[in-house]
């Protein structure tokens, strides 16, 4: 009734309207209110710190580029590859290199990340939320540990199906877009449940609900691994799915422990 009342106030002539108070915007990490142009400006300072610390880790790997190649070339025969165009050497080690950048580079992009998300949670959520940071970096680190110790069967599952009539003159160029893709695919899946965590910390997500869904990230896991390991062959994609089941099996024990 009394919003009905309210309502026929409101329609009345000379009865001015109160309009109701939008919300206020996120709060930066010092206190003051941040503006629409504050957060694209914040983005963009996050940006350019992140492409500067990709750049300067990219600017050490290529100064070790040779070693690395030399080490991920240890799973092959021979530990060698053949170079098919006059660039391409110079074309896998900048990419290496710039791998190598990105994997060098974590803890700055997930503590630009953090500085970004961070204002635009409340205080006690921050407080819950900030362990978890650096978390993330040791969770990377061992995605991307998996995957060398992976890197071996696969590449012995692959090479099986090839003898003296299918020769295995493999090429430089393919062999590391299979290796530097599933290393990174590796790392960032270990991110998952640092993700799935910090979304029930915040409310966003319960064991519940989790376990509901299961079979949806089911199949979702599925796909996501066939295709985030490009090499074709069925190690790679079976450790990363397991890997990922298992990790999402284990958050979900891990939120209900505390309470959510």
């Amino acid at each position: 009734m009394a919003d009905a009342d309210a309502l026929r106030d409101a329609t009345r002539p000379g009865v001015p309207v109160t309009p109701e108070p939008s919300p206020p915007p996120a709060a930066a990490p010092d206190g003051s209110v941040m503006s629409l142009v504050d957060h694209l400006g914040e983005l963009r300072d996050r940006l350019f710190r992140s492409i500067l610390a990709v750049v300067a880790g990219s600017i050490v790997g290529f100064y070790f580029s040779v070693p690395i190649r030399d080490f991920l070339l240890e799973p092959l025969p021979g530990g060698t590859v053949q170079v098919l165009g006059v660039g391409d050497g110079f074309a896998i080690q900048l990419r290496i290199a710039i791998i190598a950048g990105v994997i060098l580079a974590m803890p700055v992009l997930l503590f630009q990340i953090w500085r970004f998300v961070a204002p635009g949670l409340t205080p006690s959520e921050r407080k819950t939320v900030r362990p978890w940071v650096p978390l993330a970096l040791v969770f990377f680190a061992l995605g991307v540990g998996i995957a060398y110790l992976v890197l071996p069967y696969a590449v012995t599952f692959l090479l099986s199906f090839t003898d003296d009539k299918l020769v295995a003159n493999t090429a430089a160029g393919p062999y590391f877009d299979f290796v530097t893709t599933m290393f990174l695919a590796f790392g960032l899946v270990m991110e998952f449940p640092i993700l799935l965590v910090g979304l029930s910390r915040v409310g966003i997500v319960t064991s519940e609900r989790l376990r509901q869904v299961r079979r949806y990230v089911i199949l979702g896991i599925a796909i996501f691994s066939a295709v985030a390991t490009p090499g074709g062959d069925l190690v790679s994609p079976f450790v990363l799915g397991g890997t990922m089941y298992l990790l999402y099996e284990l958050t979900i024990l891990f939120i209900k422990r505390t309470g959510r």
